[in-house]
């Protein structure tokens, strides 16, 4: 239900190890069995057995992890797939390496951030409680109203947040947090960020353009940006060009048109993608840190507040009931 840090953190270091083994010249059956007696913990002997056996089966790597059920996300099977098809699985292990390991990072940072304005919260809703047991008051229905609601809107996030969702789940979800200032761009600039690292290497490899952008869509991890994609195929095979439909979809900025427009004109392609993929993927991840680094502080104002006003209705009721009993 809950993706801790220290599970973003093996997952990063399952990659990681993915990509300097395949980099070195071992194969992916020799690499994933090197893993299989080492693995980053030990939750992952048994996918990456029933991998190895699907693998013994002649399935292809993204075919094999397909099949074992939903161990990885959709996005990693299909960045792995691209990587397949490209020739550069080391790249796309690199790839996904960085990408948890950035992840491992913002969720230790948000959580630590978080945990004394969750500890204040509990602290007021509890005083709150007391306060009304004293006065004979119903106790449990504060604690109800205080904590109810509190609960039930995480455990919906965390549900909603999930990756095992179907693509038009996922699409409501990512259209809703893409109006959410900050964290809607970087969300953006990271899924341009690996739709241009799988264009590139898909291109490089000599794959078509129609099936080369419908794969770096998918592999984006971004449900509009696949859909968007996906509707270009007869128009690609029209004989219209990418520029021609970026420039008349909303789903990219300004400068990722410009720049893969002179790519494609002075014949830089691979290198303007490369650039891109960099370019987005710093920019993502530096407002999406700015994201981790500001939302338990503005939780923790929003708690200060409110226990500042819970104290204060109290006493202003102790003084009310005061007045009332004619003591001033």
């Amino acid at each position: 239900m809950i993706v801790t840090p220290g599970q973003f953190t093996q997952r990063a270091e399952f990659y990681h190890q993915l990509a300097q083994l395949t980099a070195a010249g071992l194969g992916v059956v020799a690499a994933l069995q090197q893993l299989q007696s080492h693995p980053p913990a030990r939750s992952y002997r048994e996918p990456l057995r029933k991998l190895l056996v699907e693998l013994a089966g002649g399935r292809t790597l993204a075919e094999g992890l397909s099949n074992i059920g939903p161990w990885l996300p959709a996005f990693d099977v299909t960045l792995i797939e691209a990587g397949e098809k490209s020739g550069r699985l080391d790249q796309c292990f690199r790839l996904l390496s960085g990408y948890y390991a950035d992840r491992a990072r913002m969720a230790k940072q948000f959580v630590g951030d978080l945990a004394y304005p969750v500890f204040l919260f509990h602290f007021s809703v509890l005083i709150l409680a007391f306060l009304q047991l004293v006065g004979s008051g119903n106790w449990l229905l504060v604690l109800a109203a205080g904590l109810g609601p509190v609960y039930g809107i995480t455990a919906f996030l965390i549900y909603a947040a999930q990756s095992r969702h179907g693509e038009a789940w996922r699409a409501r979800v990512e259209a809703i947090l893409h109006r959410v200032p900050v964290l809607g761009t970087g969300r953006r600039y990271l899924a341009l960020s690996r739709l241009a690292a799988a264009l590139e290497a898909l291109l490089s490899a000599g794959v078509t353009i129609v099936e080369g952008w419908e794969l770096a869509a998918a592999a984006s991890g971004s449900p509009v940006l696949h859909r968007t994609v996906t509707a270009w195929k007869p128009l690609l095979e029209a004989g219209r060009t990418p520029v021609e439909l970026i420039r008349s979809s909303s789903g990219f900025p300004e400068l990722f048109i410009n720049q893969y427009a002179t790519g494609e004109i002075s014949g830089t392609l691979d290198d303007t993608l490369r650039r891109m993929q960099a370019y987005y993927q710093e920019e993502g991840s530096r407002k999406l840190h700015s994201v981790a680094l500001w939302t338990p502080r503005l939780i923790y104002i929003g708690v200060l507040f409110m226990g500042g006003y819970i104290v204060v209705r109290f006493w202003m009721r102790q003084f009310q009931d005061i007045r009332n009993a004619g003591g001033f």
